[in-house]
């Protein structure tokens, strides 16, 4: 497809029209998951060796109150999909930190 072809009103409705089956419930889910993920890679890489040097503890702070926060609104809303996922994500990233810890 050239550019003399694009229809800016096509593209918007087929946006629309994606857009619209995503949910608010999805997009809150999916940005639990990206914040549990922000910490993971920087933890492998220590665990494995890769680095020695680990995150920053302001940063690791700031991205758990956030979760915690989440946490606290998911318990009040009796939301048992990101209360599932947070737990777990504290559960997978505790264990992390007690295997670089204790390795």
């Amino acid at each position: 497809m050239n550019l003399n072809q694009f229809d800016i009103e096509t593209f918007k409705q087929r946006a629309q029209e994606i857009f619209s089956k995503v949910s608010t419930e999805t997009v809150g889910w999916l940005a639990v998951v990206v914040m549990h993920a922000a910490t993971i890679p920087g933890l492998l890489a220590v665990m494995n060796g890769l680095t020695d040097v680990m995150l920053p503890v302001d940063i690791v702070l700031l991205v758990w109150t956030a979760l915690v926060l989440l946490f606290v609104k998911a318990a009040i809303q009796r939301d048992l999909l990101n209360l599932i996922t947070i737990g777990l994500g504290f559960v997978v990233q505790a264990v992390l930190m007690a295997l670089i810890f204790f390795k």
